[in-house]
């Protein structure tokens, strides 16, 4: 593998990596790093095609009727600091809520009180969604943008169209709602085919065999953190 060396500049925000396209960048899609990368491996002319033919700053009518009929999205997001985290929501098809051609937005249902990824939305609202058919199509949809939380009822108001007929135990507490910054595919060479079974579900059970247990076997393991905790009298 050939080594990339750093940049010899660096750009304007905390040491980042200069835009090495002539004009900085300008519009382009993507960050001054893959920009960097794309020039040290030779691809430039691949990604511009890939920009110019497949990434959008919206939804197109396509885009939205798949976001309409997918029933799983993978979530990425980050802190202030960098930490990433990565998560899973799924629900009926339509779960995930379209609305507009810049905007939709996912439902937060009860879960096990961390707050991850609403963590670090509240702090950093960039996300990144993946949202993949591995079913039918075999085709994933990328969208990433900025987000806010916003309650159920406040958005409710604001776009009574919202689902309002759910499973029990599974009534949104409140909605993550992302304004689209780019939308492009995730190609289908390599997701598997699934096929869907029948399967019951204990939505908002705190049945912990219904919930996975202690599957990996987490459970008594000493943690750093165990020592730091304040000690109540």
């Amino acid at each position: 593998m050939r080594a990339v060396d750093p940049p010899a500049e660096s750009g304007p925000a905390g040491g980042a990596p200069a835009d090495p396209f002539p004009d900085g960048g300008g519009n382009l899609p993507g960050s001054s790093g893959e920009h960097l990368l794309q020039h040290a491996y030779d691809t430039v002319k691949r990604a511009r095609r890939f920009y110019d033919e497949q990434v959008l700053d919206h939804l197109n009518p396509r885009m939205k009727e798949f976001v309409a009929k997918t029933d799983l999205a993978f979530i990425a997001t980050a802190d202030s600091h960098g930490e990433c985290d990565s998560s899973l929501r799924a629900g009926p098809p339509g779960f995930i809520a379209v609305l507009g051609d810049r905007h939709l937005a996912y439902p937060e249902y009860r879960g096990n009180g961390v707050m991850a990824s609403l963590g670090n939305i509240s702090e950093n609202p960039h996300v990144g969604m993946l949202l993949v058919d591995f079913v039918t199509e075999l085709i994933g949809l990328h969208v990433n943008g900025k987000a806010r939380i916003l309650e159920d009822a406040d958005l409710r108001a604001i776009h009574p169209g919202l689902p309002a007929e759910f499973e029990r135990g599974r009534k949104p507490e409140r909605w993550v709602v992302v304004q689209v910054e780019e939308a492009y595919i995730h190609c289908r060479k390599h997701i598997p085919r699934m096929e869907p079974v029948p399967r019951n579900r204990a939505w908002g059970s705190d049945d912990a065999k219904r919930k996975g247990g202690d599957y990996f076997a987490a459970k008594g393991t000493p943690r750093p953190w165990h020592d730091t905790q304040p000690q109540r009298g």
